[in-house]
């Protein structure tokens, strides 16, 4: 499958989204691999985990960087040996990354109902606005909720974070797209911008909610 999206935010920001549906091999005819990035490829017990990460590797591609130019930190924070910031997600049949000049995170999830059964685990701050009676609703924001706090735990990455205690994510309306959200921890508080929007495909069923922050 070509390129599925393309979301030109601002001059020096750009994200890639991959659908996947090609086979492991099909990938793998198509990026070359450092040998650090063969070992961990081959470490993965799971084939669609083995699809997303090369279709990571073809959206650096489609950015002109190779899997030469892709690096992890200690942390397992990806990051170029260049001025660009980068951030990594996949979800299922979906890749995506976020390429910036400014420090950025992305996530993207599947809107699932199950996750009502553990939004207490991650809001907190955020019940004094949701809505829990309005059903769809409610599972879209807490889709936008946690991907928010995803994408800003990969910026941050740092041990101790808690979703819930620590990331607060200021009330919106899914219709806006756009909301502030706020890191609160070890005496350091962070400002977020933070955009969503919704994909889907018409191969698989399901929608998908794309989060990506940038730290102010």
């Amino acid at each position: 499958m070509p390129l599925f999206q393309t979301i030109q935010f601002n001059e020096t920001t750009k994200i890639l989204i991959w659908e996947i549906t090609e086979s492991l091999e099909e990938l793998l005819s198509k990026v070359v691999l450092k040998e650090k990035t063969q070992k961990r490829l081959n470490g993965m017990k799971s084939q669609m985990h083995q699809r997303a990460f090369l279709s990571v590797r073809m959206l650096i591609q489609e950015m002109g960087f190779t899997d030469k130019d892709l690096h992890y930190d200690e942390f397992g924070k990806p990051y170029f040996d260049c001025h660009n910031y980068i951030s990594i997600t996949h979800s299922y049949h979906f890749a995506a990354i976020i390429i910036s000049h400014e420090t950025v995170g992305i996530d993207m999830e599947l809107q699932r109902e199950k996750i009502q059964k553990i939004a207490d685990k991650f809001t907190d701050y955020e019940c004094n606005y949701l809505e829990p009676k309005i059903t769809e609703e409610y599972i879209k924001k807490l889709t936008v909720i946690w991907g928010a706090k995803e994408a800003i735990f990969k910026i941050r990455n740092e041990k101790g974070i808690s979703f819930k205690d620590h990331i607060r994510v200021e009330d919106f309306s899914l219709e806006k797209k756009q909301t502030e959200s706020s890191l609160h921890f070890d005496d350091l508080v962070k400002d977020f911008d933070v955009h969503y929007e919704e994909i889907k495909s018409d191969n698989f069923e399901g929608t998908f909610t794309l989060v990506y922050a940038f730290e102010k």
